[in-house]
């Protein structure tokens, strides 16, 4: 069994650097959804049985074509949406993005408390995401996707691996593999890496 953390294509809302975490958000422009298409053929000859997404449309669109290839449903669920910037939603202004910045910068230094103005610290990502994946992957033996964002991606595979492990920008589409580990946890197997953060997000990727 294997769980297969997979971000959303592309938006218009990345190409402008807007903070765009409050669901349904973006749809998929039109290389977002070749990307998409893309991720479906990739992941075709996996021995996926499961397929969900988040409340997003972007990521619902994302998962479409990866349940088609495995002649599935995708299944939407709460809990795994984008961590929600509150006050800074909709903003693609330098402001916004330096005060979500610093305290994505605080998480990453140990302060998983730090709150976005009107919005959600780390530790809220991880309480309400990680039992949303203990639901999806209770009794199942095989492959499971999840299509979901960014920046909660980073935060909650940080936190399956035990917050020891590196962990990296996720491009659109990009795929993080986790698998079950001798010791009762998780270990990476893989982590799609961009050759260079594009400039209109930050080090962490803009949550979107």
């Amino acid at each position: 069994m294997r769980l297969l953390l997979v971000r959303h294509g592309q938006t218009d809302s990345n190409v402008g650097g807007a903070l765009d975490t409050r669901p349904p958000g973006a749809p998929l422009n039109v290389l977002g959804l070749a990307q998409a298409a893309a991720v479906g053929e990739r992941l075709a000859t996996e021995q996926v049985t499961a397929v969900y997404a988040s409340l997003a449309t972007r990521a619902q669109q994302t998962a479409a074509p990866i349940a088609a290839a495995h002649g599935l449903e995708v299944t939407v669920i709460e809990g795994v949406h984008e961590v929600f910037v509150g006050d800074l939603e909709g903003r693609a202004d330098a402001a916004a993005r330096e005060t979500f910045d610093a305290v994505y910068d605080a998480w990453w230094a140990g302060d998983l408390e730090a709150r976005l103005p009107g919005g959600e610290s780390a530790e809220d990502v991880r309480a309400r995401f990680l039992p949303a994946l203990e639901r999806v992957l209770d009794g199942t033996t095989d492959d499971v996707v999840v299509v979901s964002h960014g920046a909660a991606i980073r935060l909650v595979a940080a936190a399956l691996l035990g917050d020891t492990a590196e962990t990296w920008y996720v491009p659109n589409t990009g795929l993080v593999v986790l698998e079950p580990a001798e010791d009762g946890g998780w270990k990476l197997e893989h982590w799609d890496r961009a050759v260079a953060v594009p400039r209109d997000v930050t080090a962490g990727g803009t949550p979107d």
